[in-house]
This record gives C-alpha cells, sequence and structure tokens, in this order.
C-alpha cells in the first residue's frame, strides 16, 4: 500500500474517531456499528491466510444475504471487499472493507454475524478468521460530500448551460 494511502487512512482514522462505536452488548459482546453513510475499515492478513480469510468473508456473505433477518440482508446490498494489489511492508495483505450505505444501527462485527447466522459453526470460524488476522489498520465513516457519479444539475435538479442559464433559454 502505497504512503499516501496509508496516511490519508491513518488521518481518517483520527478525524473520524467518532463517527463509529463498539459497544459492549447484553452477554458483553462488541458491537460495531457506524454513524453516517459510508464506512471504510481496513485489516491486515497474514499472506500465507489470504485463501482462509477470504472464506470466512465468503461465508459472511452467505450469512448476510441468506439471513431471516431484513437488516442483514441490507447490510448485504452494501458491503464490498477489495484487496490491495501490493502487501504491507512485513509482507501481510490489506483488505478494505467497505460499506455504502450504511445501515443505521446495524452491528457489522464479522464474527457476530458469523456467530448468528451459523451457531454450530462458531469455532472453526473463529478458528479461520483468528488464523488469518494480523492487524487492524484503519476505520472510518462520514457521510457523501460530493458524489462524482452526479452531476450538479442531478442534484440541482436543473439543467444550468454556460453563463448560468438553464437548458430552456430562461
Amino acid at each position: 500500500m502505497g504512503r499516501l494511502w496509508r496516511a490519508i487512512l491513518a488521518v481518517a482514522l483520527l478525524l473520524c474517531s467518532g463517527e463509529f462505536e463498539t459497544r459492549g452488548g447484553a452477554q458483553g459482546a462488541q458491537t460495531l456499528t457506524f454513524e453516517g453513510d459510508t464506512a471504510y475499515w481496513a485489516v491486515a492478513i497474514r499472506p500465507d491466510k489470504t485463501a482462509d480469510f477470504e472464506a470466512v468473508i465468503a461465508k459472511l456473505r452467505d450469512g448476510l444475504t441468506k439471513s431471516d433477518k431484513p437488516e442483514r440482508r441490507q447490510q448485504a446490498q452494501g458491503w464490498k471487499l477489495i484487496k490491495l494489489s501490493k502487501p504491507l511492508p512485513d509482507g501481510n495483505i490489506t483488505y478494505v472493507h467497505m460499506v455504502s450505505p450504511v445501515v443505521r444501527g446495524a452491528d457489522y462485527t464479522v464474527m457476530q454475524v458469523l456467530y448468528d447466522e451459523f451457531p454450530e459453526e462458531r469455532q472453526a470460524l473463529y478458528d479461520l478468521y483468528r488464523g488469518a488476522f494480523a492487524n487492524s489498520l484503519a476505520m472510518a465513516a462520514g457521510n457523501v460530500v460530493v458524489d462524482m457519479t452526479k452531476t450538479s444539475e442531478d442534484a440541482r435538479g436543473t439543467q444550468t448551460g454556460v453563463g448560468g442559464t438553464t437548458t430552456d433559454g430562461h
């Protein structure tokens, strides 16, 4: 990962540290929720365990998409995972979770979702995940300020031409 990308993630983490929340649940389990409409978090995975990590994430996808809980199915619709092409200096591989839109109030704790959806596989999934996981790198959440896929006309609902006139001549 380039120095600029790491710096951006680090700054985002520092600036947005209040935009996500982990809290203890009824049985002391941690929950991970986000404020805002978009969240990113990066994790380092051991290079010889990327297949294990990706298998756990594929199981997470199955749990979310096939859940009886509508909130979980909503989470699946906006959650993507990317694998960075270059390893970290220590050889670990960076994966970035990208969530947009965030489901407000939903728990994004990977293992808790897996435990809820696959209770009979709890220990095996934990062992795979724990064996692959090296470190949390950064986390940030917030609101989109400018969406480059939309024109300013889309945002205003009118099309403005050169000189500030609308395309209908007004």
